[in-house]
């Protein structure tokens, strides 16, 4: 499988963003998937998760209420929309996705992952 990030750019505080993680060799709903970022200096950071299909999904304390991970099936695309951004969300995103484990459980250790797409960058200008 592959995964292709997309959807980065600058935005002033307090707008939105969506990212788009296009799913190529295999239906994304088979897969569990997440999205991470990394900031300059820091280590890579969970955001969102969802379970294999979409039953469950986990957010980040710090984007709980602000993001939203959503997936679209017929252009096996999975989302992650980034509202009210603040400037300490501004990090390169990367999307992620397995099949190890339970499918029924969101995932939230970067090393559970397999699958990795190239991240986009998302800047956030105060």
């Amino acid at each position: 499988v592959q995964l292709q990030a997309s959807g980065g750019g600058l935005v002033q505080a307090g707008g939105s963003l969506r990212l788009s993680c296009a799913v190529s060799g295999r239906t994304f709903s088979s897969y569990t998937m997440g999205w991470f970022r990394q900031a300059p200096g820091k280590e890579r950071e969970f955001v969102a998760g969802t379970s294999a299909g979409g039953g469950s999904a986990k957010y980040a304390d710090s984007v709980r209420g602000r993001f939203t991970i959503s997936g679209n099936s017929a252009k096996n695309t999975v989302y992650l929309q980034m509202n009210s951004l603040k400037a300490e969300d501004t990090a390169v995103y990367y999307c992620a996705a397995t099949s190890r484990g339970s499918p029924l459980h969101y995932k939230l250790a970067a090393e559970e992952y397999d699958y990795w797409g190239q991240g986009t960058l998302v800047t956030v200008s105060s």
